[in-house]
């Protein structure tokens, strides 16, 4: 402070013609000292005056105080209430930026809450997620700790404790501390405390062979001209009313300006000789004489430098233009506190070495700091090493920068440093919170079937499209195999097959009643019917093949409906052969009118007339909600079934219920024809035929609802069951007469009854 007055009263610029006075009072690092002096200053009192250098007493305009926050908190709240401006050099706690309680408060160090800040981006920027932190026992600790811990927990990190510094050594609460570390496995430790303060737990942690790596905020650092030679120029003849200089002199040459007693000896001791005032302060290399690291000394350089810009702003008020009532200017001769004090909010000026100096509206400078890395030179002396900055007024992405590659550990190690609760979570994986602990401390769960997680960490997994499905490893969503049944599918083959073995074999059968047509056994069961229920299973087995291959509008639509009508007009046909059956057995005599009904013309309009009721319904079902080709992902995970939906499920089931109606009909009446005379009676026959396909058919539809991917092959394979059926019982005994035991193939034998040889 001394240097820099000196510095500003040698200046020709700034503050031309007035010099600039000060006074000095020590504190001792105490609120008590520090309150008394603030009120011997107001009270105009030169009591505890340590130093004084001014030509005339004079009021004080303003105070360059205190180092700690918590005199300075003293301080502030006295001499605030009279409009003196203070300016602290190292008084950083967040609380004093509170206008409404400190109104005259300035500073040249940044606020604790900037330190915070520059703390959680260092955290942040490092991935660190599980810390302890520890804070003085005091207003600084207890802030900057409750306000790390607010800040850090907002992205994500845990604390996993945090602690109070004795101010005292204390061996049991530092043990408690240790063990603490230990137990926590926290790797990371921020600290809100003085050296002084922590170094109970520096040495204790020593002792445990706990260590690591320091990194620590340091304010910005300047290299200030011409102050080594200030320094090494000091003498207590050049500053006869300074005390400090004395006990300078004394600390640096281990000497002491007491008298010797009687004993030759000084009043401190035997060690000690009596300073002569010859010793040369130039051959010392001291800490008192390092200026390398010229951290808050700068600050209380630009304290006082801001004092004196906003005097010289005053000098420069034009008349007329002032600030205060009726446009005044302050009077130079005669200046007040509270003068100061406005034009100190104001002041904005840069230094000889290019650093901005102005306050915001809380009083605070403009925050930045150095990061340090405390490092062994190889003399095994520590060294700092700036490795990175934090500028709180850039943009936020470049407000830190650090210089990893320049870091260096304990025991030499450049590898950053992992602070975690757990480990990472890999893509596949979601966090699960283990229970009572915090959320930085989880287990690693698997996702679940159907689920990825394509980050680290993932808090949740969350399901594929529906055309995708996770690969192995669950950490990315692929694209589902597409199935159908197709004709080159070794299932697709045999149905494929079967169709055409059963519409082949339906062929072969109209050929042979066609050549057998004018023969007893083809005359005696009603040809006409015959030779269509036969084209009808043509149709039938070919049918199937509409199932087939990958599903399209068109074939969606016409496998249903072709399906649903030519089922019924087989079921017609055979219909019309029972009824046939029943009222041919049934007449008493030949000539009976009942016989007249079923002619064959009337007959296969009766015939025609079933199957066109089922052609409206399907034509209401293509007309209100057709079959449409779907991808079915329900059954199968992995694969996409593409399939055709029915649409609307009431028309599907319409469809089906009237086929089963025809068939239970054309069952119930060939039961009750099952035992008439002859011995080709076909009611037996298409009773056992009928019982087959009922069954079939009733099998079919639970079946069908449940069999997901094989829901085509299951509807395909009751297709041709219940056809084959059919084909086989009514008409493969006829065949059989015709092929092979002609001798029956006889109208006498046909209409007679029925012998123990014939089926």
């Amino acid at each position: 402070m001394i240097f820099a007055i000196e510095e500003i009263n040698n200046d020709t610029i700034l503050l031309p013609n007035i010099t600039l006075g000060y006074k000095v009072y020590d504190s001792c690092a105490t609120p008590a000292l520090a309150l008394r002096a603030a009120l011997t200053i107001l009270n105009g009192q030169e009591e505890n005056v340590t130093l004084l250098k001014c030509d005339e007493v004079s009021s004080v305009h303003a105070l360059i105080a205190d180092a700690g926050s918590t005199q300075s908190i003293a301080i502030a709240r006295t001499v605030g209430t009279f409009g003196i401006p203070v300016i602290s050099y190292f008084s950083s706690c967040m609380c004093l930026s509170n206008k409404n309680q400190f109104p005259t408060f300035f500073r040249t160090v940044p606020s604790d809450y900037f330190q915070v800040t520059a703390f959680v981006q260092l955290v942040k920027h490092f991935g660190w997620t599980w810390v302890a932190a520890f804070g003085s026992n005091d207003d600084y600790g207890h802030l900057g700790i409750s306000t790390f811990v607010e800040q850090v927990t907002k992205v994500g990190v845990c604390v996993a404790f945090s602690d109070f510094l004795p101010k005292v050594y204390d061996r049991e609460k530092i043990l408690h501390q240790v063990k603490l570390i230990k137990r926590s496995n926290v790797k990371v430790i921020l600290v809100f405390a003085p050296e002084i303060d922590l170094s109970f737990l520096v040495e204790e942690l020593v002792r445990q062979n706990v260590t690591g790596g320091t990194l620590g905020w340091a304010i910005r650092r300047s290299d200030v001209p011409g102050i080594k030679q200030f320094l090494v120029r000091l003498h207590p003849s050049k500053y006869p009313n300074n005390a400090y200089i004395k006990q300078f002199w004394e600390a640096v040459f281990h000497c002491t300006w007491t008298p010797c007693n009687d004993t030759g000896e000084t009043g401190l001791g035997p060690s000690k000789q009596e300073c002569t005032g010859q010793e040369n302060l130039k051959d010392i290399h001291s800490v008192f004489t390092d200026v390398s690291q010229l951290r808050v000394s700068y600050n209380t350089y630009r304290a006082v430098y801001a004092v004196a810009h906003s005097i010289h702003n005053m000098m420069l008020c034009k008349k007329g233009q002032g600030p205060f009532t009726n446009k005044t200017c302050p009077d130079i001769s005669n200046l007040k506190p509270w003068q100061v004090l406005h034009y100190l909010k104001e002041v904005n000026f840069t230094t000889a070495f290019g650093d901005e100096v102005r306050f915001d509206a809380n009083g605070d400078p403009l925050a930045a700091y150095d990061l340090l890395n405390w490092q062994l030179d190889p003399n095994g002396n520590i060294k700092y090493v700036n490795v990175g900055q934090y500028d709180a007024s850039a943009e936020p992405k470049n407000q830190l920068v650090i210089q990893e590659e320049a870091i260096v550990w304990n025991g030499g190690q450049k590898m950053i440093i992992e602070s975690k609760c757990s480990e990472t979570c890999l893509p596949g994986t979601r966090k699960g919170v283990r229970a009572g602990l915090p959320i930085c401390c989880f287990d690693c769960i698997p996702c679940a079937e159907g689920e990825i997680s394509n980050e680290t960490d993932s808090v949740d997994c969350f399901v594929c499209h529906s055309d995708y499905w996770p690969n192995i490893r669950r950490d990315k969503c692929i694209l589902k195999e597409i199935e159908f049944l197709s004709f080159g599918d070794t299932m697709g083959i045999i149905l494929t097959t079967l169709s055409l073995f059963g519409a082949c074999t339906s062929m072969a059968v109209i050929a042979v009643f066609y050549y057998y047509k004018d023969t007893p056994i083809v005359k005696a069961n009603n040809s006409e019917l015959s030779f269509l229920l036969l084209f009808s299973l043509v149709l039938c087995f070919l049918c199937s093949l509409l199932f087939m291959g990958q599903p399209t509008t068109w074939s969606c639509m016409l496998r249903h409906t072709a399906f649903a009508i030519i089922f019924v007009l087989c079921i017609s046909c055979i219909l019309g052969k029972t009824i046939t059956v029943l009222v041919a057995f049934s007449a008493k005599y030949p000539n009976n009118d009942v016989m007249k009904w079923f002619i064959p013309l009337p007959r296969s309009l009766a015939v025609f007339l079933l199957p066109s009721i089922q052609i409206v319904i399907c034509i209401l079902w293509l007309i209100l909600s057709p079959p449409f080709p779907a991808k079915n992902t329900e059954y199968q995970s992995v694969t996409i079934i593409l399939e055709c939906d029915v649409g609307s499920a009431t028309a599907f089931y319409c469809m089906l219920g009237y086929i089963g109606l025809l068939s239970v009909m054309c069952f119930i009446l060939a039961f009750l024809a099952r035992k008439l005379p002859g011995n080709f009676n076909e009611a037996k026959f298409i009773t056992f035929s009928m019982l087959i396909f009922c069954a079939v058919w009733i099998t079919f539809i639970p079946v069908y609802i449940n069999s997901g991917k094989y829901t085509v092959a299951v509807e395909i394979f009751a297709i041709l069951t219940s056809s084959f059926s059919l084909l086989a019982c009514i008409f493969a005994p006829k065949v059989y007469i015709i092929l092979l035991r002609p001798e029956l193939n006889t109208k006498r034998n046909v209409m007679g009854r029925p012998s123990s040889n014939i089926f």
